[in-house]
């Protein structure tokens, strides 16, 4: 089997994230590695908090914490809610770690060697209220391009553009609001990216066409325009530090790397500090070094590809090592509240926390995935989420196992009926269940989390179907043994559901599979071949009835909902 390495873009430090960030990268990383794992696959999802540049410094000053000590609680509250969306990380690490420090530095000091770290004195903006220089992000104003008026010095995240603070129209600090800016003469380290221009063409044009479209298509646009020549050192009190080593001058005025340097390389950072874990057990550089035999697969929202396909791999290509580089991007589109942004300050749209508040992960995690933004922004609204939960999750799945379970144990007691032998019925049911079910790997394998999505509940809808064409509620009266065998083969389609519908729903998954005493129910997969049968759990085995897997969402929940939410974006 395969080895496969698998990353999802870094969660900024500053702040609980929204359903956005969590459908952008982490859940279907989460829900991919977990159906790689169940297909008997070395699986290896590394995460991190990304803890470096301005916006750290500036939300501890906010909170009045030191900004190690910001980090560190931030860094527990983000994995708290991370584990209550049950997401199967390997490790998720730190970005401010001694390892990701110690590897970032080691980069550093390749790139120099090969000539690819140029000091350049360059004009910058400064701030004599605040008696220093400010970094990109610690200046604010209108984006030249497209009118944008809270737009960071480093980019604007109304069109993605990326910018420099002197490209600003009407600066002003973000620490004191002061727009009495002058611009200073300062030494930094570049990036010289102009040098790596034909051998990144050359490294994307080798996996573009395996890319998804909005991938490859952000990466050749950067391409097109041509890369430049990049800042990589910043003025902060909180960052890895340039080593003294290799720059002295530079180190002793307290230079840090740019948090867009050192977050990527947190992906090997994090490895080795899960590797460090258990060295004699565990080697982060069989991932990421010469690792010819992984396949390397990243995840992330729009906003963060052209830092992963040309930046990091750039990067990566200039130490002259042999750093894994990856095989896959898997971009999405946002996802929107009732069309709009979601907003903390206005109290607009569903934060992570607050998800977990209100519903159970698997509510969120189903309704996310199956409208996962691929090809295009989707939006969120109270409405289409209600309707897809008590559809697909109450009223085709819950309602399956719930009536099948009830309505055995009512006729024929706590244990699988025997019944009669499989019919026809049975037959073309087994074979239904294996085009659907090969038809769901093929999505899962290819990345299609809305054909994958569709599948699924198109295996859950065939249970249904069957159910009413056998009429077991009628045959009970008229065939018992015709009627045993219709419930023992739709719990074993429940049994069969518990296993496939683990990456989407891995806490309904377990109610469903618990509810069968199987000593030996060691399965972590259900192949189509094997599905024809529909035997897995055999006459006898005893059962329980779970509590409702999915309860539905009433429109009085409904209304409370979008009264604390805002419902649209204009609330």
């Amino acid at each position: 089997m395969a080895r496969h390495l698998i990353t999802s873009a870094l969660p900024y430090i500053n702040g609980i994230k929204h359903l956005g960030n969590m459908v952008g990268s982490m859940l279907p990383a989460d829900v991919y590695s977990r159906y790689l794992r169940q297909r008997g696959h070395d699986v290896l999802y590394i995460c991190a908090t990304d803890e470096h540049g301005t916006p750290a410094e500036l939300a501890a000053k906010e909170a009045g914490l030191s900004v190690a000590e910001f980090c560190a609680q931030a860094h527990d509250a983000q994995k708290a809610v991370y584990d209550g969306f049950e997401l199967s990380f390997d490790y998720f690490g730190r970005s401010s770690s001694v390892q990701n420090r110690e590897i970032t530095q080691h980069f550093a000091r390749k790139l120099q060697e090969n000539g690819f770290i140029e000091e350049r004195a360059i004009r910058q903006v400064y701030s004599p209220v605040d008696g220093r220089f400010l970094p990109d992000r610690y200046v604010e104003g209108t984006c030249p391009h497209c009118g944008y008026d809270k737009a960071r010095g480093d980019q604007c995240e109304n069109c993605t553009r990326v910018l420099d603070p002197t490209d600003l129209i009407e600066p002003r600090s973000a620490i004191s609001g002061s727009t009495e800016l002058e611009v200073r003469e300062t030494k930094h380290l570049f990036l010289l990216q102009s040098k790596l221009q034909h051998e990144v063409e050359a490294w994307v044009a080798h996996h573009e066409e395996e890319w998804p479209q909005l991938a490859s298509s952000i990466a050749r646009k950067w391409l097109t325009e041509g890369l430049h020549d990049r800042a990589i050192t910043r003025d902060l009190d909180w960052g890895v530090p340039v080593p003294a080593d290799t720059w002295p001058e530079l180190a002793a005025e307290g230079k840090v790397f740019y948090v867009w340097f050192d977050a990527p390389i947190e992906y090997i950072g994090s490895t080795k500090e899960w590797s460090d874990l258990d060295p004699a057990n565990r080697d982060y550089k069989s991932w990421w070094y010469e690792a010819e035999d992984v396949r390397y697969t990243q995840f992330m929202a729009k906003d963060n590809v052209p830092f992963h396909t040309v930046m990091f791999p750039a990067t990566e290509l200039a130490t002259r090592e042999p750093w894994k580089k990856v095989d896959y991007v898997k971009a999405f589109n946002w996802l929107t509240y009732y069309g709009g942004k979601f907003s903390t300050s206005q109290k607009r749209g569903v934060f992570t926390d607050q998800a977990l508040e209100i519903l159970p992960a698997d509510f969120w995690r189903y309704f996310l995935i199956a409208n996962a933004p691929e090809s295009d922004d989707s939006s969120f609204t109270w409405e289409h989420f209600t309707a897809t939960v008590n559809k697909d999750l109450g009223g085709t799945l819950g309602n399956f196992v719930n009536r099948v379970l009830t309505f055995s144990r009512k006729k024929f007691g706590d244990e699988v009926p025997a019944g009669s032998p499989a019919g026809e019925a049975e037959a073309k049911l087994g074979e239904q269940i294996a085009e659907l079910l090969a038809e769901y790997e093929g999505h899962m394998e290819s990345l299609q989390y809305r054909k994958a999505a569709a599948a699924l509940r198109a295996l859950w809808s065939a249970g249904n179907a069957y159910l009413d064409e056998k009429a077991p509620w009628l045959e009970v009266k008229t065939d018992l043994e015709g009627a045993a065998l219709t419930l023992r083969t739709a719990m074993n389609l429940i049994h069969l559901y518990s296993v496939v519908s683990e990456p989407f729903i891995p806490a309904s998954a377990r109610a469903m599979r618990s509810s069968f005493e199987l000593a030996d129910d060691t399965a972590t997969w259900v192949t189509p071949e094997q599905a024809k049968s529909l035997d897995a759990v055999p006459a006898g085995t005893p059962f329980t009835v779970p509590p409702v897997l999915f309860a539905r969402i009433t429109e009085e929940d409904l209304e409370s909902y979008r009264e604390r939410f805002g419902g649209s974006p204009e609330a």
